[in-house]
């Protein structure tokens, strides 16, 4: 070959490899934004319902910039504080624009750029979504196994939710989201009304270790998941209370777990709400392993059991769990 042939050949594919690089920045983010405030913009990465913090960047002038080697396309959140919960973005490989706002939940901030936030912020505004019409209308979009995941997982059946899996782009099954709903099925038959509650052990604010299957025998138990951060928890606490003491002559008790990652803050709202039964907590807030076993995907969340350990009602609250106690004690056939 001619020596000048072969270098036009060379500079020829230099050119078309640094033009697709160009154009497929997959795993860098290109992620710019304004904000009226000083010091630093913390970038976390999301996962499980929480928020691991991946990088910093200092606001220059009222702006800032993170061209962060990261996964794409995914979920991340910005914040201005460590503490602070951030707020929540999807990321696509589009260079993207954030016009971060400083008020509370940096309610608004406004997002340019990723199509992908484009798509969850009409998703939030749709109060009456069907999530199979959804994904249906979006088979490949992470906002739609998010949405599965997050917003219906709870109120779903096993069944329901394999037929939602179904509807999403294989590629999708891939996430971690999908994963978590996958398990969900298989732990969701374990602990249906009928089944025996598995056992676990955590340890109580005291430090010490306490085992469910030792709190079994004398009468019908409620499993009560809960956190000193739930405010639908708190609220609910009072009637939890009431049944408590309503029918603990009758055997009946709580056992609590807490989802609490602070056990100052659960300490607390222990004392505060009156919660006199036996409390229990790994604070380990999302990835609670007792949760996990009982696939646990919001709270205030709970189950009954009877005396052997069988699950009878899953999810009481409010007056629907006055009504179940009510009928259950007053049961000729009780088996307590």
């Amino acid at each position: 070959m001619i020596p000048s042939m072969k270098k036009n050949l060379i500079y020829l594919f230099l050119c078309a490899t640094l033009t697709v690089c160009a154009q497929t920045p997959a795993g860098r983010l290109s992620l710019n934004g304004e904000v009226k405030a000083e010091g630093k913009v913390y970038l976390h990465k999301f996962n499980n319902k929480m928020y691991r913090l991946i990088d910093s960047t200092r606001i220059v002038n009222g702006t800032f910039s993170f061209s962060t080697e990261a996964k794409l396309p995914e979920i991340y959140g910005l914040s201005l504080t460590t503490s602070q919960s951030p707020y929540m973005i999807f990321l696509d490989n589009q260079p993207t624009t954030v016009k971060l706002d400083t008020a509370h939940y940096y309610r608004h901030t406004v997002v340019t750029g990723s199509a992908l936030q484009d798509l969850f912020v009409d998703y939030q505004k749709d109060r009456q979504v069907k999530i199979d019409a959804f994904i249906k209308a979006h088979p490949k979009s992470l906002v739609s196994v998010y949405a599965l995941y997050r917003d219906f997982s709870y109120r779903l059946t096993p069944e329901e939710i394999k037929a939602n899996l179904k509807l999403l782009d294989p590629s999708l099954l891939k996430t971690p989201y999908a994963s978590v709903l996958q398990e969900l099925v298989n732990t969701l038959g374990t602990v249906a009304v009928g089944q025996r509650a598995p056992d676990f052990t955590a340890n109580d604010p005291s430090g010490n270790p306490v085992k469910l299957s030792g709190h079994l025998g004398k009468g019908y138990l409620l499993i009560d998941f809960w956190a000193s951060w739930c405010g639908p928890c708190r609220r609910e606490n009072p009637n939890v209370v009431r049944a408590y003491r309503q029918y603990k002559d009758q055997g009946f008790s709580v056992f609590g777990v807490s989802l609490d990652r602070s056990e100052a803050a659960w300490k607390v709202a222990i004392d505060k709400d009156s919660l006199t039964w036996t409390q229990v907590s790994d604070l380990r807030f999302w990835n609670s392993e007792p949760a996990k076993l009982y696939g646990v995907r919001a709270i205030p969340s709970n189950v009954l059991v009877d005396s052997n350990g069988i699950i009878v009602a899953r999810n009481l609250r409010g007056e629907e769990l006055d009504k179940v106690l009510e009928e259950l004690h007053n049961s000729p056939v009780s088996k307590d």
